[in-house]
């Protein structure tokens, strides 16, 4: 097995080159030990709807099987809804199979034990099982439930309260959200004008990551020539949300935060949020401002939402478009929940979703720029431009660094899934975002040479 597929949060491979039959065989049998291994033997499982799933499904139930599970496969759902099966169902943990955002030769593993996700050394630890062949025997079964769409459609209807009709774009770039969000949202009387909500393994239109604007592109122009009053994009497993406001213009992971801290807040003075490292300092200052409590944490929606637990936080959010609702739900990240719960400040405000954040000073912030840098060395790297910065400006180091400025910062750190560093700049003017953006590139450039790279 290629170590290299356990990664922070999950588990990620090339369906030909790593997750080989015998390999995801082996996650199957390795899951049911560490489960069993925690006193717990029921466990759901859920697919997206990529080429590889199906057969991958059947791989781990008869490793699950083998080790004494008793499974209820779901069946194609979006990664939400495999959560929420861990809160409804009579369950102690599951597996998701899903490769999310990434190209159709990926695929992956989302593995729960209890009601979370398992990352870190909990990953690890279910290589080494497998490294060793420690494998549990045992007579488990398995079982299909195909009502999990039709639960979390019930819980929706008590939860959200929505009577405007709003003319909403979904782009679920052939993923599997779209299967599930427009029905819903059509319920709640919102006139949905769908972009590639068939589900399609291929991805023949776009990969479905709302991280990139030019996925965003046609639900950009969509959303103005139709005169909508928003536009959602999910990832490939819909945990990600994409928001496009009534003008075309991207509203990213930190500022659609901040609209729904803001809605929040006017009922749960107090209340804390948790984000990351690489949002803008006007998601933190605005909730400052409003009467909640901002805590700036490490990236990653496991390391999230361990945090959020910890604080009591009742909402999270990442760059990356992962909403972490507590208020009112489950403290996962789901962008179908996210997309409705928008609707509903919308529907509040009664005013356009482009006028909801006119009054946040001007910043002027570059997306995530991604630098090559060796796995083995990219965190060595980060330590060295610590040192370089550490006594001559004031740092935030609890995820990489993040260097503050009169006038704006700069982030540098070393992804947990890719063998790169991970650079952010946000400034005051276009002048001064040039100047930080041109120190740490230079700063980076000669360390890396120091290490021969």
């Amino acid at each position: 097995m290629n170590k290299a597929i356990l990664r922070e949060y999950d588990i990620r491979g090339h369906v030909k080159k790593d997750l080989t039959d015998d390999v995801v065989l082996s996650i199957g049998r390795a899951f049911a030990t560490l489960m069993r291994e925690n006193d717990k033997k029921k466990a759901s499982l859920g697919r997206d709807c990529r080429l590889t799933s199906e057969h991958y499904r059947n791989l781990l139930i008869e490793g699950m099987v083998d080790g004494g599970l008793e499974v209820l496969d779901l069946g194609v759902v979006p990664t939400p809804l495999f959560y929420f099966s861990l809160f409804k169902l009579d369950v102690d943990g599951g597996i998701m199979v899903t490769g999310s955002h990434n190209p159709p030769e990926y695929n992956g593993f989302k593995i729960a034990i209890g009601k979370s996700t398992i990352f870190g050394e909990k990953i690890k630890y279910l290589g080494k099982i497998i490294e060793e062949k420690r494998f549990v025997k045992g007579k488990g079964s398995v079982k299909q439930y195909e009502g999990i769409i039709e639960d979390y459609y019930n819980f929706l209807r008590k939860d959200i309260k929505l009577t405007t009709r709003f003319k909403v774009v979904v782009d679920a770039g052939n993923g599997t959200g779209g299967y599930v969000a427009c029905p819903i949202l059509r319920e709640f009387g919102q006139e949905v004008i769908e972009l590639y909500c068939e589900m399609d393994g291929n991805f023949p239109n776009h990969f479905p990551d709302p991280t990139i604007e030019s996925y965003m592109e046609k639900l950009k122009e969509t959303v103005v020539r139709e005169g909508a009053d928003c536009g959602i994009a999910f990832d490939g497993d819909a945990d990600r949300i994409g928001v496009v406001d009534d003008k075309g213009k991207i509203i990213w992971g930190d500022y659609l935060m901040i609209i729904f801290a803001r809605d929040i807040l006017k009922e749960r003075k107090g209340a804390y949020f948790v984000s990351e490292v690489k949002c803008s300092k006007n998601l933190f200052e605005d909730i400052e401002r409003h009467g909640g409590k901002a805590i700036m944490w490490k990236a990653g929606h496991s390391l999230i939402k361990q945090k959020m637990k910890e604080v009591g936080a009742l909402l999270a959010g990442e760059m990356s478009g992962h909403m972490f609702f507590a208020d009112r739900y489950y403290g996962y990240d789901d962008a179908i929940y996210a997309s409705l719960r928008l609707l509903e400040v919308m529907e509040k405000e009664r005013r356009p979703l482009s006028d909801l954040l006119s009054d946040l000073p001007k910043m002027y912030a570059t997306p995530e720029i991604r630098i090559d840098c060796p796995d083995e060395i990219k965190f060595s790297v980060i330590e060295r431009l610590k040192e370089i910065y550490r006594g001559k400006f004031e740092m935030i180091d609890i995820d990489g660094v993040r260097v503050l400025f009169r006038d704006g910062w700069a982030l540098a750190r070393p992804s947990n899934t890719q063998p790169v560093i991970v650079l952010r700049f946000e400034a005051e003017s276009e002048e001064s975002l040039k100047r930080l953006e041109k120190m740490v590139k230079e700063d980076l450039e000669k360390i890396m040479k120091e290490y021969g790279y």
